[in-house]
C-alpha cells in the first residue's frame, strides 16, 4: 500500500514541477499578457505527446515512468500563463483519446 502512494507522489511533483516550468517558459517566450487563436507549434507537439502517453501509458513499457512523463508534458503546456496553451493542450486530448478507443484496450 505505501508503493501505491509513493507513486502518486511523484505523479504529484511531476504535474507540479511541469505547471511551474510552463508558467516560466511561457513568460519567457510570450511577450504579450494573452493572445487570440494563435497556436504554437512546439506546445501543441508536447500537448499531443503527453495526453498520448498519459492516456496510453498501459500499452508501454515502464508504465509508471511514462505516466510521470506524460503528466510533466502535459502540465508543461496547461501550466502556460492565461491564455496561452489551450488549443493546444483540447487537440492533444482528443487526438490521445482517438488513439485510445481505436487502439481498443483500457490503457489504465
Amino acid at each position: 500500500m505505501i508503493i501505491l502512494y509513493e507513486i502518486y507522489l511523484v505523479y504529484t511533483v511531476s504535474f507540479i514541477a511541469g505547471s511551474v516550468l510552463g508558467l516560466l517558459l511561457s513568460y519567457r517566450k510570450y511577450r504579450e499578457p494573452f493572445v487570440d487563436e494563435k497556436i504554437d507549434p512546439l506546445a501543441l507537439v508536447v500537448a499531443v505527446a503527453g495526453w498520448t502517453v498519459l492516456v496510453n501509458a498501459g500499452h508501454l513499457p515502464l508504465t509508471d515512468l511514462m505516466r510521470t512523463a506524460g503528466l510533466f508534458m502535459v502540465a508543461l503546456v496547461a501550466g502556460m500563463r492565461p491564455g496561452y496553451g489551450r488549443y493546444e493542450t483540447l487537440t492533444g486530448a482528443i487526438l490521445a483519446l482517438l488513439i485510445w478507443l481505436i487502439s481498443g484496450t483500457l490503457g489504465w
